[in-house]
C-alpha cells in the first residue's frame, strides 16, 4: 500500500512539474517576450522602404555590388543557395561555420591574396574584417574602419556626396554596451537599407 501511494505521488509530481516547466513557463516567457521585446522575440527582422522583410539584423547577408557596403567574407556564403539546386539543404538548415583552414594552408593564403587584390582594384583599403571571415560565417557586422574604407567606392557608384554616405555609418553604429562591453560595429544590412533610403541624384 505504501509503495502504491509513493508511485502515485511520483506520477502526480511528474505531471505537475511537466505542466509547469513544459507548458506554463514557456508560454509565460513567450508572452513576456511579445509584450516587452516584440522586435527581438520575432527575430529582429528588418524591412525595406516598401515594408517587405529583407532579413534579420542578427544574420549577415552577402553584398558584392559596388553600390552597397560589402559584408565580411563568409566560408558558407551566408547560407545562401540556389533554391532550385539546394542539394545540401543549406536553405533549410541555416548552415554556419568557418573554413577551418590552418594558417599554414596554401588555400587560405590564396583566398586572402585574392580578396586583398579585389579590394585594392575597387579602391578599398583592405581591413582585417574585409579579408578574414568570421567563425560563424554569418556575422552581420563590420568594423567602422571597414565601412569607412568603402565610402568612396559606394559614393562614386551611386553618384552621391561621400560625406552624406559617411554620415550613415555614424548613424548606424552599434556602440559598446554600457560604454564598456564589446566593440563598435556597423550592421551591414541596416547600413545598406539606410543607403537605399537616401535621395538619389
Amino acid at each position: 500500500m505504501q509503495i502504491t501511494r509513493e508511485i502515485g505521488w511520483a506520477i502526480r509530481s511528474t505531471l505537475v512539474l511537466w505542466v509547469i516547466t513544459a507548458l506554463i513557463y514557456p508560454l509565460v516567457m513567450v508572452g513576456i517576450g511579445q509584450v516587452a521585446f516584440p522586435y527581438q522575440a520575432n527575430g529582429s527582422l528588418l524591412k525595406n522602404a516598401q515594408g517587405q522583410v529583407v532579413g534579420s539584423a542578427l544574420i549577415g547577408q552577402p553584398f558584392t555590388s559596388d553600390r552597397y557596403f560589402n559584408s565580411r567574407p563568409s566560408a558558407v556564403s551566408y547560407s545562401t543557395a540556389d533554391p532550385a539546386h539546394d542539394t545540401a539543404g543549406v536553405l533549410q538548415t541555416g548552415e554556419s561555420g568557418s573554413s577551418n583552414l590552418a594558417p599554414s594552408n596554401p588555400a587560405l593564403k590564396q583566398r586572402i591574396q585574392a580578396s586583398v587584390k579585389q579590394l585594392q582594384q575597387a579602391g578599398v583599403q583592405p581591413t582585417a574584417d574585409l579579408v578574414y571571415s568570421s567563425a560563424s560565417g554569418l556575422d552581420p557586422h563590420i568594423t567602422p574602419a571597414a565601412a569607412q574604407a568603402q565610402v568612396a567606392r559606394v559614393a562614386k557608384a551611386r553618384g552621391l556626396d561621400p560625406q552624406a554616405v559617411a554620415g550613415l555609418i555614424d548613424q548606424n553604429l552599434d556602440r559598446r554596451w554600457l560604454g564598456l562591453f564589446g566593440e563598435p560595429g556597423v550592421n551591414v544590412l541596416k547600413l545598406n537599407l539606410a543607403l537605399d533610403a537616401l535621395p538619389h541624384p
